[in-house]
């Protein structure tokens, strides 16, 4: 059951931060009520809007601490099983990778009655994150493209929310998250499915051959440990190296499937994408990972500026675009969804869609699922609306 486990347990090993000292995991599990509740030091709040995650913390120093939560754990609905990817979940409705980096986010948001729960992206060795700031919330203008701006404090409803995000997807050692996520498997209750998203770390001159072992080395070692179904980010819009931009590169993204395929046997496939540049290159992509892969999940954010008010980009000049998530993308990404929806029914493909974007409303999921998706997930919207699979299972008990 979940939150068995008592007190604090240390997963060996250390994470190295951008100063180079070593900054030691402590994996924070939970002992029934009154655990891991809010704790006021710690809370952050733009005009009373709660957040769980303190962008003004480092990614690491929010790793260890946790989600902090306004009162207890809510009731969630008793709903009946379905099946995603082959397998039975509790509902087709969870998170994306991204603020769930270990067991002491994963296991709490569990609790709230999210079943999908994907495992941010992890490596082959272990990578610091990005200097601060790593998340900012951003206006939009109303505009499908071009800069967005940075908001703070933030003074509208949390439904309308986007942010840009620029974390450059860090990573605990492989001794760390492997410990972590054998124990957390253990923790979840049926139904509930933990996804775990996995990327290769090249240098500079590496092959296609060598990135595509490194994926699957990772894929391997999460199988190993408990995970439920592997998801290849083949997208990722905040680093400049050759795993950020996988997905445009067909015959490389075919060979990385195919060597995490012969790695993990049967375990259901996802393969992460972003905004493909042209629909022929998303056709010739969809024909190509078929019978390979499970299925995909998009959209991995939308690419723009992200300024001050002054001008000055936000992440520094060298992250001038950084990935925007939230309200201003859940348009985009209905219209996403329905053209791969139209090809795979067209050509008759087997992949399963996990649709990402802007849902923070029970209303925003029907539009996703009535586009064609098979499961729906949320990316940051779970950070300042812990209580949303409550509501979409109130709503809507047979998704």
């Amino acid at each position: 059951m979940l939150g068995d486990k008592l007190g604090p347990e240390r997963v060996g090993g250390s994470l190295f931060r951008g100063d180079s000292h070593p900054v030691e995991l402590v994996v924070l599990s939970f002992a029934g009520e009154g655990t891991g509740r809010l704790n006021p030091v710690f809370l952050r709040v733009c005009n009373s809007m709660f957040c769980a995650y303190d962008p003004a913390l480092s990614w690491e120093h929010n790793c260890i601490r946790g989600p902090q939560f306004y009162g207890a754990d809510p009731v969630v609905p008793s709903v009946p099983l379905k099946r995603f990817l082959g397998l039975p979940v509790r509902s087709r409705f969870g998170i994306a990778a991204g603020i769930l980096p270990n067991s002491t986010w994963l296991l709490p948001y569990a609790r709230r009655g999210f079943d999908l729960l994907t495992w941010k992206t992890v490596r082959s060795r272990a990578r610091a994150c990005y200097p601060l700031p790593n998340w900012v919330l951003v206006d939009d203008g109303g505009r499908g493209d071009g800069p967005v701006t940075v908001v703070d404090p933030w003074q509208g409803d949390p439904r309308d929310v986007s942010s840009a995000v620029c974390f450059g997807m860090p990573s605990f050692s492989p001794v760390q998250w492997r410990a972590d996520m054998r124990w957390a498997a253990g923790q979840l209750l049926e139904g509930q499915l933990m996804i775990v998203s996995v990327v290769a770390s090249p240098e500079p001159d590496w092959s296609v051959e060598q990135i595509a072992d490194d994926f699957a080395l990772c894929a391997g070692w999460a199988v190993e440990s408990g995970a439920g179904a592997i998801e290849a980010n083949l997208s990722c819009p905040n680093v400049c190296s050759a795993e950020g931009s996988l997905y445009c590169d067909v015959l490389s993204s075919v060979r990385v499937v195919q060597r995490i395929r012969a790695a993990i046997g049967e375990v259901p496939l996802l393969l992460k994408l972003g905004v493909f540049p042209a629909d022929e290159l998303m056709v010739e992509f969809l024909r190509a990972v078929n019978g390979l892969a499970n299925g995909v999940t998009l959209v991995n954010c939308v690419t723009r500026e992200v300024l001050r008010g002054d001008g000055v980009p936000v992440f520094g000049e060298g992250y001038r675009r950084a990935g925007v998530l939230g309200r201003s993308i859940h348009r985009s990404t209905v219209s996403t969804v329905g053209r791969v929806r139209e090809v795979i029914m067209r050509d008759g493909l087997s992949l399963e869609l996990a649709a990402v974007g802007g849902v923070s409303r029970v209303c925003d999921a029907e539009a996703l699922f009535a586009a064609g998706a098979d499961a729906v997930l949320c990316g940051s919207s779970p950070a300042f609306l812990p209580g949303l699979a409550v509501e979409m299972k109130q709503a809507h008990p047979e998704w």
